[in-house]
């Protein structure tokens, strides 16, 4: 053995064989991970930093507002009525079984209303405008970045940040509690309609009991819910298209990501937000109504 080849092996790391090897790869894996995640998070709170800036530094002109509000806000709409309307009717099959075997049909309304003004209906909204919109916006962004005309909008003296990101944030932002709105709506229509007119339970007391035990803090507990969803799926899937891998291969991975990673961050932001608004409402209200 010649001695750069011995002094090359002294200097190489003996991690073992067995079991103490893999465990040596196994956290050296895991710690990779975990810097990526955290540089990637670094990035994106620098990413988000200078959007702000832009956006409470100058707004964007209408020409290019608009388009995206309507890309996002009205072409959501049938998608966000239809799986609304569907929501409300589930709600009212999956759980009339459980009311009528304690006599309480009547207050299914209470049940569903309440379900989807304070999760399904900020959760649905999101969900859908994380998958039609979001995922749309990563791969546009994307393949702007992939065939340079970020590029040259930064060669021509425009900060792309203002001209593509400001928009599609503040659509995001913007009418997702319209269409939180619109999933409640036609929520509630769909649960009073399969509950009054396919499972037979009383007009009146079924409207009665459903006003008695939804109350205005629970429709704008989901509206609060959603404006941090949008702002949470335009930052990422802004992001994703901003910092899209090269090739097609690349667009795409960055619209899946884009999706995934905002899907992620809706259900872990309804989780606090829920924490935080139960607690507000224990402070308001600290002997809340029952709807059993």
């Amino acid at each position: 053995m010649s001695a750069n080849s011995s002094t090359a092996a002294r200097q190489a790391p003996d991690r073992g064989g067995g079991v103490v090897g893999f465990l040596a790869d196994w956290i050296a894996g895991l710690g990779s991970v975990f810097l990526a995640w955290i540089e990637g998070l670094g990035s994106l709170s620098l990413f988000a930093m200078r959007t702000l800036g832009w956006l409470f530094g100058r707004l964007p002109r209408r020409e290019t507002i608009l388009p995206n509000f309507y890309q996002i806000g009205v072409l959501s709409l049938p998608v966000v009525a239809l799986t609304g309307t569907f929501i409300g009717m589930v709600l009212a099959e999956q759980s009339y079984a459980q009311f009528r075997a304690m006599h309480m049909e009547t207050r299914l309304g209470s049940l569903i209303n309440v379900s989807l003004f304070r999760e399904l209906g900020p959760v649905l909204a999101a969900t859908m405008l994380a998958g039609r919109v979001g995922s749309a916006m990563a791969a546009e962004l994307g393949t702007m970045r992939v065939t340079e005309q970020i590029d040259a909008l930064s060669a021509m003296g425009t900060a792309p940040l203002h001209y593509l990101v400001v928009p599609r944030f503040l659509g995001c932002l913007v009418l997702i509690p319209a269409l939180t709105v619109m999933g409640d709506f036609v929520g509630v229509v769909g649960g009073w309609f399969y509950s009054v007119y396919i499972l037979g339970i009383d007009y009146h007391y079924y409207w009665e009991n459903a006003q008695q035990f939804v109350g205005l803090f629970d429709f704008f507990s989901g509206i609060v819910k959603s404006l941090f969803f949008g702002a949470a799926i335009g930052m990422i899937s802004c992001y994703r298209g901003f910092h899209c891998e090269p090739g097609a291969e690349g667009v795409g991975r960055a619209a899946t990501q884009a999706f995934v990673h905002s899907f992620v961050c809706i259900f872990i932001l309804d989780l606090l937000l829920s924490i935080v608004l139960d607690a507000i409402y224990t402070m308001l209200w600290p002997h809340p109504h029952s709807i059993i």
